[in-house]
């Protein structure tokens, strides 16, 4: 009896050895043979999107939900150009994901075929590793390879090219067995240093939430910052990485944050940083914290020794495992000394995110505190990128990893199809997306998806007719001078339905608690179109204060 498999079937059944569950697509006549493959695997749930950029979203998040590569499947060419935005996604997010795209048959290459390009050039600053496979033996190497660059070190994306006539071979290939991330343990000469400088210490923060972060991290480093008083501040579009409720929780860093907390972090002595790689929005712009820092003192937790010291003076670098390095501090047995900042910095943050009504007709503001009350806390809340994102960063309280779906390469689009992905994975959680009138038109058609697979979602579209963060800067930089930033926008309610989902307007605050009941009422996919005031353009500001500032 023969043994040969086609290339289709090799790569599908060395998948389903990695534990690969789910595959995002849109399909293609380049990659027919693993479409085939996947008719007979039941063990794989395959999703067809409607755009590729949706298929790379809902696969980074879910490697985020994960902690596993997610895994896309496109075709070459338009697909491929169009799954990029997931993966650069993927790169700054620090997040596992496989992106598999069919190609130019292996005869054609070099004659800029059918949609052919050259994939190593296009995708080579996006990803941690991009190669072709030309030999379908090989398949179950490249597959195991793909697992372990994905997840090993600083997580991140892998893109594989698969020519369609390689996937048709019939050859004999020997599978791979499950493959996952080498543990780094944290040393114990490392952690004793950091526990002597914490004991010099006078006004220590942490910061943390990135690569590799994961429950167990969450868990341990909550227990260590809560037993010895350190104020937590989340990095940019972390805030899941230790619960809201927690003693110590001091607020997030980012766009907005709360200014005692940025105080904090500026007069801070020494800064423990872990996970997080200090990117530009976590730091203002490089200014929150140089990188030279003076008269502070870094300690750098990160799993990839490439990112210790590779932008900011690091005077105590630890390459570990997140779990690892936080397990191993939460049982340190010598004594450590306590602070009282931390409760401090948290009362400050509650303070902070208690939504002051405003006098609009709908006030975000207190949308979100309504949901506060009402929904779970650990609700999913996924969002894209736009000044809507704000309220719900500042007023609403994140519960455990993973409930938060945000990119920090702020790439709109996003939210609609991380909340399919967290809708299938998570069926038993209440999922949110929150989307902006600009952000939602980027990706609104996967509500096609979320339909199809039967989701159960809240999607809250946040309409004022404008690019509203765009809209911000020009009113800052040149008020009164509109160009480029307003919109004109569908019935959103009405697109809704028209896709079969429930959906309602809300035009006044006071609308919103009833109309939210009725939504959650209903099963499967519900939509708020909530019409807002372009005035108020963020959480913090107005239109009006932004062009008085400027006339100084």
């Amino acid at each position: 009896m023969s043994t040969k498999r086609t290339g289709g079937r090799i790569l599908i059944d060395n998948l389903v050895a990695q534990g690969c569950d789910r595959i995002f697509c849109v399909p293609g006549e380049s990659y027919l043979a693993a479409l085939d493959a996947l008719h007979d695997t039941p063990e794989i749930d395959l999703v067809v999107c409607r755009q590729e950029g949706g298929v790379t979203y809902m696969a980074e998040a879910d490697g985020k939900m994960t902690g596993r590569p997610g895994v896309a499947f496109v075709t070459r060419g338009p697909g491929a150009t169009n799954a990029s935005v997931g993966v650069h996604v993927a790169h700054q997010d620090s997040t596992p994901l496989i992106l598999f795209i069919g190609d130019v048959a292996r005869g054609d290459r070099d004659r800029e075929g059918f949609q052919e390009l050259d994939f190593q050039t296009m995708f080579t600053p996006l990803a941690k590793w991009v190669a072709r496979i030309d030999d379908a033996a090989r398949i179950p190497e490249y597959v195991a390879r793909a697992y372990s660059v994905a997840t090993s070190g600083r997580p991140g994306p892998v893109v594989l090219a698969l020519p369609e006539d390689m996937l048709r071979d019939e050859v004999e290939a020997i599978d791979r067995p499950m493959v996952g991330a080498p543990a780094q343990v944290a040393d114990p000469v490392a952690i004793a240093t950091l526990m002597d400088l914490l004991k010099d210490a006078c006004a220590p923060v942490a910061i943390v939430g990135g690569a590799g972060w994961s429950k167990g991290a969450a868990h341990y480093f909550t227990e260590f910052a809560e037993r010895i008083g350190i104020p937590v501040a989340a990095a940019f579009r972390r805030q899941d990485a230790v619960p809201n409720s927690s003693s110590v929780y001091a607020g997030n860093l980012g766009y907005g944050p709360n200014p005692k907390l940025v105080q904090r972090i500026k007069e801070a002595d020494l800064l423990l940083v872990v996970g997080a790689r200090l990117g530009e929005a976590t730091t203002d712009g490089y200014t929150l914290v140089t990188p030279d820092h003076p008269d502070q003192i870094i300690v750098h937790v990160h799993p990839d020794p490439n990112e210790l010291g590779r932008v900011y003076r690091t005077d105590l670098p630890i390459c570990a495992d997140m779990r690892e390095f936080a397990e191993l501090a939460a049982d340190w047995e010598e004594e450590i000394i306590s602070f009282s900042t931390g409760a401090e910095a948290h009362a400050e943050w509650l303070e902070w995110s208690k939504a002051t009504p405003r006098d609009t007709a709908l006030d975000l503001g207190q949308v979100v505190m309504h949901m506060r009350e009402t929904l779970p806390a650990d609700s999913f809340i996924c969002n894209g990128a736009g000044n809507f994102s704000g309220w719900w960063h500042r007023f609403w309280h994140y519960a455990a990893l993973p409930c938060q779906l945000a990119p920090t390469n702020g790439s709109m689009g996003y939210g609609m199809p991380a909340g399919v992905a967290a809708a299938l994975r998570h069926r038993d959680r209440q999922v949110v997306v929150v989307a902006g009138d600009g952000d939602f038109m980027m990706n609104g058609q996967e509500l096609a998806t979320a339909m199809r697979y039967g989701a159960n979602m809240l999607v809250l579209v946040v309409d004022n007719g404008s690019y509203g963060t765009i809209r911000m800067h020009q009113e800052r930089e040149y008020p009164e001078r509109l160009s480029g930033t307003d919109l004109a926008n569908p019935d959103f309610a009405a697109l809704a339905r028209a896709y079969g989902a429930w959906a309602e307007t809300v035009e006044k605050t006071e609308e919103f608690a009833p109309a939210l009941a009725r939504a959650q009422a209903e099963k499967g996919v519900k939509l708020l179109h909530l019409k807002t005031d372009v005035e108020y353009i963020s959480a913090g500001t107005t239109i009006t204060k932004l062009r008085e500032r400027k006339r100084g």
